[in-house]
């Protein structure tokens, strides 16, 4: 008969001989443990970690122990998934015998893989800019090459523009010859030598002009006494003195 507690012991016992600075107990009824498992730096000294936490069924190794994610870094969901895919996989293929130092191993072939595929991703997307960088710079100093395409594409909207440019030239032109000046408006517009009386009575004030008062003021004899030959202005001030 099997003694699952005797396995479970020992294994226990080189799982932390194997792994002393990650292997962490958390309860012994029943046991249950974690292994902190952490990448190989990659050329950037990234690196990604997976903390995995495993408790004992009563018949390990002869049944699958419970096993989950316990933390991460640098992980997304994706990478989560494949890992939990991967533990189930090497869990099933290996019931029977004690199986997590193999377990982690497998992790940690995992997690080396993700940082490489980082590092491959990163090559890749450093490429693409240097790439869209030197399209860029050709560009500046060579232009868009010519094509048929592009070339009638452009002369449709350069000829577009230059028709509608002479239009409005003419348009401006056309009225620059129908504005007249204000001399030819008042010799046009009749109605402009009355136009100030005209606006006085629409405004209500009725203008009067008798001319008899203009026709008085020319009989009358104004003296100005500074037309007088005599005339001393010093006089004048003496007379307004006395």
């Amino acid at each position: 008969m099997t003694d699952y507690g005797e396995e479970q012991r020992n294994e226990l016992e080189a799982l932390e001989s194997i792994y002393p600075d990650s292997f962490t107990v958390l309860s012994e009824n029943p046991p249950s443990f974690t292994i902190t498992v952490t990448s190989e730096a990659g050329e950037n000294d990234e690196t990604v970690q997976t903390t995995l936490k495993f408790t004992y069924s009563e018949k390990y190794p002869d049944e699958a122990p419970l096993y989950e994610i316990f933390s991460q870094l640098n992980l997304d969901d994706n990478d989560v998934s494949d890992i939990l895919k991967l533990l189930a996989l090497q869990t099933e293929e290996n019931l029977g015998m004690v199986m997590i130092f193999t377990l982690v191993t497998a992790v940690q072939e995992k997690l080396n893989e993700i940082v490489d595929q980082i590092k491959t991703r990163q090559e890749e997307e450093k490429k693409q800019k240097e790439k869209e960088a030197e399209e860029a710079e050709k560009q500046l100093f060579h232009g868009t090459p010519v094509t048929i395409e592009n070339f009638l594409s452009w002369k449709a909207k350069f000829d577009a523009e230059l028709l509608e440019k002479k239009k409005r030239m003419k348009e401006e032109e056309q009225a620059g010859k129908n504005k007249l000046s204000g001399r030819q408006l008042f010799e046009t517009d009749h109605n402009l030598d009355t136009s100030d009386i005209q606006f006085l009575e629409d405004a209500g004030n009725n203008v009067e002009v008798d001319e008899s008062l203009f026709q008085e003021m020319d009989d009358l004899e104004l003296e100005d006494d500074e037309d007088d030959p005599d005339y001393n202005p010093a006089d004048r001030e003496s007379d307004l003195t006395d």
